[in-house]
């Protein structure tokens, strides 16, 4: 009886392990993956630039959250953060094949590979919270100049 138990607690265990779907952040390449495909919708939909900020690394997203604020104070006009995210600034150089992660603790780096000897990048990942992000290597903000006399 007790043995009966056990195999049906073991069958019932793989049975929902299987149907689960891994979240696409589970690992560094899947988050990568998921961006790309992500950027690839954004097309001035808010809903698709933020599903795509959501995997972003909280230091890409406080990187995005100061250009918001600096392009809205000077331009009078409220953005989002994830407005940011220009479709055009996002186009991938090769149409990406295979990913593969190196992982090191909390730290990633996924090698995206195309069809040509030279369709490589590297981008890194920073696992926070529950899942992989992305951390996308944007260039520091330049300090804010002010006029003489201001």
């Amino acid at each position: 009886m007790a043995k009966t138990i056990t195999t049906l607690l073991v069958a019932l265990a793989l049975t929902v392990a299987g149907c689960g779907r891994r979240l696409p952040d589970a690992t560094p390449d899947g988050a990568v993956r998921e961006l790309v495909g992500r950027l690839h919708r954004v097309h001035g939909d808010p809903a698709d630039a933020h599903a795509a900020y959501d995997l972003l690394s909280k230091r890409t997203q406080a990187n995005l959250s100061a250009r918001a604020q600096r392009y809205s104070a000077a331009s009078g006009k409220m953005i989002a953060p994830e407005a940011m995210l220009a479709p055009s600034r996002f186009l991938t150089r090769f149409e990406p094949q295979r990913y593969t992660a190196k992982i090191a603790g909390a730290y990633a780096l996924v090698d995206v590979t195309g069809l040509l000897e030279g369709d490589h990048a590297q981008i890194a990942c920073v696992f926070e919270d529950v899942g992989w992000r992305v951390e996308l290597a944007l260039p520091p903000l330049a300090p804010v100049q002010l006029r003489p006399g201001s």
